[in-house]
């Protein structure tokens, strides 16, 4: 089965990774290449692609991952009808119940008045 995933180029802290079609079982940067179908530059968010080629090797059956499917679809490219989208995640705080915002809040002092204050000293 075929894969269309991102691999990671480029330089320390400086990104470039090229979308490439290649076996689904083999780990993306030792995996061999069937074909390079485009490249993206996340820094300046510019996609290149190949849309003819990505479309062939969707109609033949390539999965491609989540970011790549994202890609994708902002270019324009049509997803098989197969295809599944991964459901988003959602951060859960471990411990709720001890976050501030979640804690009940304090009263302030209630403040006196000067009425109140001549009544207490004279009894």
């Amino acid at each position: 089965m075929l894969a269309i995933r991102m691999q990671r180029n480029g330089r320390v802290h400086a990104p470039v990774y090229r979308i490439v079609v290649q076996e689904a079982q083999r780990h993306p940067l030792s995996g061999r290449v069937v074909a390079e179908v485009g490249n993206y530059n996340p820094e300046t968010k510019r996609v290149v692609l190949d849309k003819e080629k990505v479309e062939f090797y969707l109609s033949h059956g390539a999965q491609p991952s989540s970011r790549v499917a994202l890609v994708l679809k902002k270019e324009g490219i049509k997803l098989p009808e197969w295809y599944k989208e991964a459901p988003q995640k959602h951060a859960v705080a471990k411990h709720a119940d001890k976050l501030r915002k979640n804690q009940p809040k304090e009263e302030a002092p209630a403040e006196t008045t000067a009425e109140e204050t001549p009544a207490e000293n004279q009894a």
